[in-house]
Parts: structure tokens; sequence; C-alpha cells
């Protein structure tokens, strides 16, 4: 079998499912909602989109569930941003406003000696204090961020991290 005809009968096999998965939510009613049938279709799939379910209301529509975690981001443990301590998420608004920042150091290149983070080139990590409550100096917390836009969290001192990412 050719490459051609071997797409065609894949776009053809995706047509097919994605017409199913219309059908199922155009038939599901406010009366009969048929999560069951919407929850086996999406467990179907291969990838980690968020999962459909039918909604109980005169027209059903499908919303969309919180994303799922992954266990493991460049092999630390993963924490949504939300998770985060309340101190730590005003840090990632600073950050994200460019600032102003309580202290000196933020924002200086986080080196990584202890290579707790992915290897990457000197510079490509810029680290940020986390206030910590009862601390008068600078504290144990810190989130560190990539120049892809990681964003990894520390509560002691670089010991161990945690790979924050968005819900």
């Amino acid at each position: 079998m050719t490459h051609d005809a071997r797409w065609r009968r894949f776009v053809i096999a995706l047509a097919l499912w994605c017409l199913a998965v219309a059908g199922l939510i155009a038939s599901c009613s406010a009366a009969q909602a048929a999560p069951q049938a919407l929850a086996s279709v999406a467990a179907s799939t291969a990838s980690p989109a968020p999962t459909i379910v039918a909604t109980p209301s005169a027209t059903v529509q499908p919303t969309l569930m919180p994303r799922t975690r992954p266990a493991r981001i460049d092999g630390l443990p993963v924490v949504f941003v939300d998770e985060l301590p309340r101190e730590a998420q005003q840090t990632l608004a600073l950050i994200r406003q460019g600032g102003p920042f309580p202290y000196r150091q933020d924002g200086t290149i986080f080196q990584n000696r202890e290579r707790r983070l992915p290897i990457k080139p000197r510079g490509y990590y810029r680290e940020y204090t986390v206030r910590t409550p009862g601390e008068r100096d600078r504290g144990a917390r810190r989130l560190v961020i990539g120049n892809g836009g990681e964003i990894y969290y520390t509560a002691d001192h670089y010991e161990s991290f945690v790979r924050v990412i968005k819900r």
C-alpha cells in the first residue's frame, strides 16, 4: 500500500471517528446525559487532551474537565501553579509584570550547580525569591524560570525542586 493510500485511510478513519463523537454529543439530552458513553470515547483517545463530558442543561454542550497532572516532567514531581504557596504565586505575578522585585538578587542567573534541573547553557535559568512569612532574610524558597518558560519551585534552597505547570 502506498503512502498516499495509507494517508487517505487515516484521514477517512479520523473523519469517521469525529462524526461518531459528534453524533454521541448530539444524541445526549438533558434528561439522559450519557457521560459513560462520552467518557469511553474520550478514554479511547491516545492523547492527554481534556475529557469531554455532557453537562445537564436544556441544550447539551461539552465542557472541559481540568487538565490532569502528569506524574513527572524533567524527572521532577509536578504541581499546578494554583497549588503553590500564595507567596510563590505573588512572585510569579511580579515576574510576569517585570518587577519591581523585593530583593536585588531576584532575576539573577541560577547556575544549577547542584544539577537538579535539566542541564542547559549558563544563563538559561533565572532565580527569584519567594517570601517566607516570619523570615527576616530571603529564606529558602525560590522560583527558577527557564528561558523556555519552564517554572521550577524549591522550598528547601535547591535541595529539591518541583516542576510547575499551568492548569
